[in-house]
């Protein structure tokens, strides 16, 4: 079996029978479970999910189910694109959305892809949060909008930027000393999203040379 349910959300590889894979359908109802969780859930005003991914070959497939069954949820969805975890988790409250969903699958091969659950903190569910999505997701009893009640679909690809903005700003970044310093800094970000950050992140705090391993 390659599909794992845990509190760090649901893993597994794309393709194959369903309830055995992350594919389409099990995403559909993973993402449905998830949602009605963070509607009862949820302790701030407001509909928005943000969807951020890694680089994978999937992660457009995936994010396309993803949204669409968001919208399809009645919810409104802000996909930032391409972003690392730590941004997407920073844009869930900069939006001040009810939760968000990357899709990565951190260290494991090309062909698996995941749904990371974030709440309204951008912080991942806990323990008894995970199981209620698991127990939604067995359950698979949903009911989804009408047409007039369908979600907003927003893409926003500025929360890099705004993630680097966040890391200059802090009180113990001296950018002027950075760049005195003349470093030299090579950067393996291993095909994915850390090539989109890393090297912008580290031009803009002032490092001349940056090389990466891409």
């Amino acid at each position: 079996m390659t599909l794992i349910k845990s509190i760090s959300g649901f893993r597994g590889t794309v393709g194959g029978p369903t309830g055995d894979s992350l594919n389409p359908l099990d995403i559909v109802k993973f993402v449905s479970a998830y949602a009605v969780q963070r509607r009862s859930a949820c302790r701030i005003p407001g509909n928005t999910i943000v969807v951020g991914r890694d680089a994978r070959i999937s992660g457009e497939m995936v994010s396309q189910v993803v949204c669409g069954t968001l919208l399809g949820l009645g919810y409104d969805v802000l996909n930032i694109g391409l972003a690392s975890t730590p941004t997407t988790e920073l844009a869930v409250t900069m939006s001040k959305a009810c939760g968000g969903l990357i899709l990565t699958a951190s260290h494991n091969p090309r062909q698996w892809n995941a749904l990371k659950m974030l709440n309204e903190d951008g912080e991942f569910l806990n323990a008894d949060e995970a199981a209620e999505v698991v127990r939604l997701a067995e359950e698979s009893n949903f009911e989804y909008a009408d047409v007039d009640h369908m979600g907003k679909y927003t893409e926003d690809t500025s929360y890099t930027q705004r993630h680097i903005d966040m890391v200059k700003a802090l009180e113990l970044v001296d950018t002027d000393a950075i760049a005195k310093a003349h470093f030299s800094v090579a950067i393996d970000t291993v095909n994915s999203v850390g090539g989109i950050i890393l090297p912008e992140l580290l031009r803009q705090l002032g490092v001349e040379h940056v090389k990466g391993l891409y």
